[in-house]
């Protein structure tokens, strides 16, 4: 594929080449201003409304020949597991103008320029920016303190790249310390990408350049906390910082019992905690039935009581149609500044 200028490339582990979102690039941002979010919230709801229309035998028999020319909607349709991969996930947000060369027949562009697509590659901008919002003050006051990223199901972990991204632009001097990414996932291909991009952005001329950063995994099943809780034991450094996150994983899969059990979890070590739900908007629940993904469409409120049992409180959050994404924070937790409790932002 052509590379573009300002964009850093990556390897996967089957050997092609994929550009590394950075959502302060034009090319990967998603414009949140209200116009533009009502616009694409209006043009999911007539997509799907439009595909409702049809009954679900068609749609399902349109979707498998489709799948035929295109191995994006291949794995839409036949995913190997219960959920979609992380790589392919990754592809999906990449945008229509960024698709590598075996993910750019028309039907790719067509599904990666879709409002389902672009609400997406929201979920990833939302994810990273209330990961910055709020490791920004605790790195102000913590100079030089280890960074640990905690990704649960994160795939390559482009959330936890893309707050670094965001807080190199603002404030460079804050990312001069340790940084370490660990992911829990099973799906191997999506970490190996992950892996990749570290090192290629820590080797190019990008922000991220000459950083500290390591980024290890490991398989993890988040139905057994065991794992994690050996992960959070070999954090040993005084002071040092722990955030984690689950974008398009734990809570939007996950039992209530799983949910419970990793926050639990995470709660004696971790600052915070970012994630994005499943919206229980009907238009979505009824979107979901059509795919073989186990969803679980909670919202907002079907996961406040959650999180609250564990000891968390949702301390801002962000809404859309397709997926609900939020900041928690322990209990115990020391006042932050007001700015990370706003008023939750709706369509």
């Amino acid at each position: 594929m052509t590379h573009q200028q300002g964009i850093v490339y990556a390897t996967t582990s089957d050997g092609y080449e994929l550009p590394i979102i950075d959502i302060t690039h034009p090319a990967f941002a998603v414009p949140e201003d209200p116009a533009s979010l009502a616009s694409l919230t209006a043009q999911y709801r007539a997509a799907e409304q439009q595909q409702a229309r049809l009954p679900l035998f068609i749609r399902r028999l349109m979707m498998r020949l489709g799948a035929r020319k295109s191995e994006l909607l291949r794995a839409l349709v036949a995913p190997e597991q219960s959920f979609l991969g992380g790589l392919h996930t990754y592809i999906m947000k990449l945008g229509p103008a960024n698709l590598p060369d075996r993910f750019n027949t028309p039907l790719d562009q067509r599904i990666a320029s879709s409002p389902h697509a672009r609400f997406v590659r929201l979920r990833l901008q939302h994810c990273a920016q209330l990961l910055a919002d709020s490791l920004e003050p605790l790195l102000l006051h913590d100079p030089g303190a280890p960074l640990h990223f905690v990704n649960i199901g994160g795939g390559p972990a482009i959330d936890c790249i893309n707050a670094l991204f965001l807080l190199a632009k603002r404030q460079p001097g804050l990312l001069q310390r340790p940084i370490h990414i660990h992911v829990c996932d099973l799906d191997a291909k999506g970490t190996v990408f992950g892996a990749n991009a570290v090192a290629a952005l820590i080797e190019s001329d990008s922000p991220l350049n000459s950083l500290n950063i390591t980024f290890s995994s490991k398989p993890y099943n988040w139905n057994n906390t065991g794992e994690l809780e050996a992960l959070l034991s070999t954090i040993t450094e005084p002071g040092a910082i722990i955030a984690a996150s689950s974008e398009g994983a734990l809570f939007e899969y996950g039992s209530d019992e799983a949910i419970i059990s990793n926050l639990l979890t995470l709660r004696s070590r971790a600052r915070l905690v970012v994630g994005s739900i499943t919206s229980n908007d009907p238009i979505r629940r009824e979107q979901i039935k059509t795919t073989r993904f186990q969803l679980v469409p909670r919202g907002l409120e079907g996961f406040r009581p959650l999180a609250e049992q564990t000891g968390y409180t949702i301390v801002r959050s962000e809404i859309t149609p397709l997926s609900d994404h939020v900041l928690l924070r322990p209990n115990s937790s020391r006042a932050q500044p007001s700015s990370l409790s706003r008023t939750t932002s709706s369509f």
